[in-house]
């Protein structure tokens, strides 16, 4: 059963995790270096699937299937500096015929945004690396709430 909002438009599910910026994060001008960013939304990407109880990894074995970010972006406001405590929040935004979902750091301890991305997921048969149309029933499911 697919949950929806009064508009009967899907609900999707979303994840907050909680970091901490370590040193080996750090460009010369001693904040997060701008890559790194994504490296955060990944985490948070893999916990909203998780959270769903799908592990991304395990279902491109078990299934033949694996979702390859086929567009990302990020819009940088406020940089992170060594030892800041950040939230990533993860929201789904899509998941039909592609797995859309919208990024947001911020501090921890006062809210101020630092930045904002989105990604975009397709999902492809392995190891023949085939477009797939549609996204599979329980990757869809599994990110509903």
């Amino acid at each position: 059963m697919v949950t929806k909002n009064e508009n009967k438009t899907p609900v999707y599910r979303h994840i907050e995790t909680i970091h901490k910026v370590p040193f080996h994060d750090l460009d010369p001008m001693r904040v997060m270096w701008h890559g790194n960013y994504y490296k955060y939304f990944d985490i948070a990407r893999f916990e909203l699937f998780k959270a769903g109880g799908i592990d991304l990894y395990e279902y491109s074995f078990s299934k033949g299937v694996s979702f390859p970010v086929s567009r990302s972006s990020i819009k940088h406001i406020a940089p992170l500096k060594f030892h800041d405590e950040f939230i990533c929040k993860a929201v789904a935004t899509e998941a039909e015929y592609k797995i859309a979902i919208n990024f947001e750091i911020r501090l921890k301890d006062t809210g101020q945004i630092c930045a904002r991305g989105k990604g975009e997921q397709v999902a492809v048969r392995v190891p023949e690396m085939t477009l797939l149309y549609r996204i599979p029933e329980d990757i869809t499911s599994s990110l509903l709430v």
